[in-house]
């Protein structure tokens, strides 16, 4: 809640007039308690894994399938709707049942680090600056607890569940064991708990990570897409590897940078890789003749 009455009052806090963006912060938040503006994040979140698969839903069962079939990674696989749909029904139990409490419980610790909802708001520097941070945060940190997660213990007991989607699709990025919520949880937290932010800021960050989860794991590469361009990003094909590998998978462990696997990745795993892509490529490649 914000600790002015009107917008008089904020501006002469400010010693400024407030810019359109704060106004209409202003307008919606002064009277709302901060802690219902932090859950915005757990709608902001089930709202994204509910809604952005579905143009991908649409493209595997629409007239346009045949059309869109060669962007597709896995063309011999096809899952039916029905495992879509029990596949969300799992990942809606599990948003409720473990996310959203995880959320609620987080959210003292979310007040201790200092991550606010006041005015002024972040300028855009500031929200890109700490995006790229969180970025790099997560995806090394990612990279580690996802690697733990293909030891022997850890595959049976928790990561075996996502990867029960050989061949991915994006209602299948949160698709995972309970316990996986909170291990691979963490590296997402990490950076706005290390590099404090404003509410908004956390509130793009969800959104950014969530998006690149389902894109991700989406099962379609296709060439114009313009997040192909940012060096060594984990692109769709790239991870759709790690699910055809499955449990004997020893690379492609980060969530959004290649560049761990560049050099943690022995050079024989590499040459596991290449081989098995070109097996991918070319099994696509008889299924549809």
């Amino acid at each position: 809640m914000l600790p002015y009455q009107t917008l008089d009052e904020a501006a002469l806090a400010l010693g400024r007039n407030l810019t359109l963006a704060e106004k209409h912060w202003f307008n919606y938040s002064a009277n709302k308690i901060d802690f219902f503006l932090y859950l915005h994040n757990a709608f902001f979140l089930f709202l994204i894994v509910s809604v952005a698969p579905l143009p991908y839903v649409f493209i595997e069962f629409s007239q346009y399938a045949e059309r869109m079939a060669k962007f597709k990674i896995q063309k011999k696989i096809t899952t039916s709707f029905s495992d879509m749909f029990n596949c969300y029904k799992d990942v809606v139990k599990n948003f409720f049942l473990c996310g959203l409490p995880i959320q609620i419980l987080a959210y003292p610790t979310v007040q201790w680090v200092g991550i606010r909802t006041s005015l002024p708001l972040p300028s855009l520097w500031e929200i890109l600056s700490q995006l790229i941070a969180y970025i790099l945060i997560e995806d090394y940190t990612f990279y580690w607890l996802h690697r733990f997660l293909h030891t022997e213990w850890g595959y049976e007991k928790i990561h075996h569940v996502h990867h029960e989607f050989n061949a991915p699709i994006g209602i299948s990025a949160p698709y995972v064991h309970w316990a996986e919520i909170f291990v691979l949880g963490l590296p997402t937290s990490l950076g706005p708990l290390v590099i404090p932010c404003h509410m908004i800021t956390l509130y793009l960050w969800i959104i950014v990570r969530a998006l690149d989860a389902i894109h991700i794991h989406s099962g379609y590469e296709f060439p114009w897409n313009p997040i192909n361009l940012i060096p060594m990003y984990v692109s769709a094909e790239y991870h759709d590897y790690h699910h055809y590998v499955g449990k004997q998978s020893q690379s492609n462990f980060a969530s959004v940078f290649t560049y761990c696997t560049m050099i943690i990745t022995t050079t024989s795993e590499n040459k596991v890789k290449a081989t098995l892509l070109r097996v991918i490529v070319i099994t696509s490649k008889l299924s549809t003749r």
